[in-house]
């Protein structure tokens, strides 16, 4: 069932009688629970047209041989989920703005699934400008539409929670697979991903961050880790997913970055089981994920320092002059040489695997504020961080979750020197929480 609430019509031209239905595939990469490409099916079903499915390999901001070995990996699966549907995929290298609109010139609409960065919304907008056809988008990658949960910004999840607990009954419905009536009969020119290594060969990318050899991508994968979460640790989710020791995590955070597994696809399996965890889980995968999608598209300059609190900035100000007991270059932390050896774990973490454990997130950028000459250029070089070396980094909740650490989405705390009323973090907390040496001597393992 896709709900009337997640399309949304892009711009006023005609569905017009074309060759085929084109799906422009971008930020929803699987064959699974995807509003937007069985929303495309529906519309060339009832066209009786074949439906050409579109994925747009692009120079992505910050994105480096990690991120494209990891998405290259999941859209190989996807190319072949489709498939075996009946349905084509075409991945081609070039700009969304300039291939989606050529693509476009036959068909009788563009569905497009949804997409909440300045990029990403940019991209659509000049396509539903550029083509003659109707454009159509379908939220898929939230499991409440962004514009139905709240219509502006909201200060924290306190007040998010109950506008989306209302709608939650609404969308949180099973999905079925529509089988596509005409196929798509000619080949069309698409990149080859039978050998990963040599289509990412042929790309003009950033190679100084190498694939992760923790976490590899597909939605086959995402799958996996979601049963096994389910089955060994949800349980224990609610009292021990800060502890790093333990690896109480689901670790879905890069699928659903790539869109290589739904949201509502976790939300539903989560709901089926009596766990006493589900509840913290869910709290976290709907409310405080969605309350990072509210975040970056009601605030447009979600990645600048300037988009803090006004009670965040002002504290910060205050205390921007505070001697640092310690000051590292970029280049140090990057390498983690610190004197903190929980703080350069957590860093080698990330570096080494594409992901770093959640609640040390917060502790390692919480340092770095503390550690750097100006709050300004912390937040810049922790999202720089953030951003080169995560597997989900560039995403809403990553923005999101590096402005917490110096006041988004929290409220004043007591003052204290640098931190001033921002919630301060410190080595002894970390020892009280866990065994800080057993997490130290597992990332060297890595």
């Amino acid at each position: 069932m896709i709900q009337k609430e997640r399309i949304q019509e892009l711009n006023d031209r005609p569905v017009r009688d074309g060759a085929y239905v084109l799906y422009w595939m971008q930020a929803a990469q699987r064959a699974d629970f995807n509003h937007a490409l069985e929303y495309a099916i529906q519309t060339a079903n009832e066209r009786h047209k074949s439906l050409l499915a579109v994925f747009v390999l692009t120079d992505y901001p910050e994105a480096n041989l990690r991120h494209y070995q990891f998405m290259l990996e999941g859209l190989a699966q996807t190319q072949k989920d489709l498939a075996r549907r009946g349905i084509l995929l075409a991945i081609q290298k070039g700009w969304p703005g300039e291939i989606v609109p050529r693509l476009a010139r036959e068909a009788d609409v563009v569905v497009a699934d949804d997409g909440y960065l300045r990029i990403q919304r940019q991209w659509r907008r000049d396509i539903a400008e550029a083509i003659d056809c109707a454009m159509t988008e379908v939220a898929t990658n939230v499991v409440v539409p962004v514009k139905i949960a709240s219509d502006k910004e909201n200060f924290s999840a306190g007040t998010l929670r109950p506008r989306i607990c209302r709608q939650l009954k609404k969308f949180l419905v099973p999905m079925g697979r529509g089988k596509l009536e005409c196929r798509f009969s000619s080949d069309f020119e698409s990149v080859c991903l039978d050998n990963i290594e040599a289509a990412l060969s042929k790309m003009k990318i950033d190679n100084s961050v190498l694939p992760s050899k923790v976490f590899k991508g597909g939605a086959a994968e995402a799958k996996r880790r979601l049963k096994l979460f389910i089955a060994d640790k949800l349980n224990l989710y609610g009292g021990s997913r800060a502890d790093p020791t333990l690896d109480i995590q689901s670790h879905l955070s890069p699928y659903l970055h790539f869109g290589q597994i739904s949201p509502l696809e976790i939300v539903l399996a989560i709901k089926k089981t009596r766990s006493p965890g589900k509840e913290a889980f869910l709290e976290e995968l709907i409310v405080r994920r969605e309350l990072a999608f509210n975040y970056v598209w009601y605030n447009l300059r979600y990645d600048q320092y300037d988009a803090l609190p006004n009670w965040a900035l002002n504290t910060l100000r205050v205390h921007a002059k505070d001697k640092r007991e310690y000051v590292y270059t970029l280049e140090q932390l990057e390498e983690a040489r610190t004197h903190d050896p929980a703080w350069n774990a957590a860093q080698m973490e990330m570096v080494k695997s594409g992901k770093m454990h959640n609640y040390m997130r917060m502790y390692w950028g919480k340092k770095i504020l503390e550690w750097t000459e100006s709050p300004k250029q912390a937040f810049e070089w922790a999202l720089y961080l953030n951003n080169k070396y995560e597997l989900d980094g560039r995403d809403p909740n990553s923005f999101a979750g590096v402005a917490w650490c110096f006041g988004k989405h929290d409220r004043p705390w007591g003052e204290r020197q640098i931190f001033g009323k921002v919630r301060y973090m410190n080595f002894a907390g970390l020892k009280r929480k866990f065994d800080i040496e057993a997490y130290i001597e597992k990332v060297k393992g890595l």
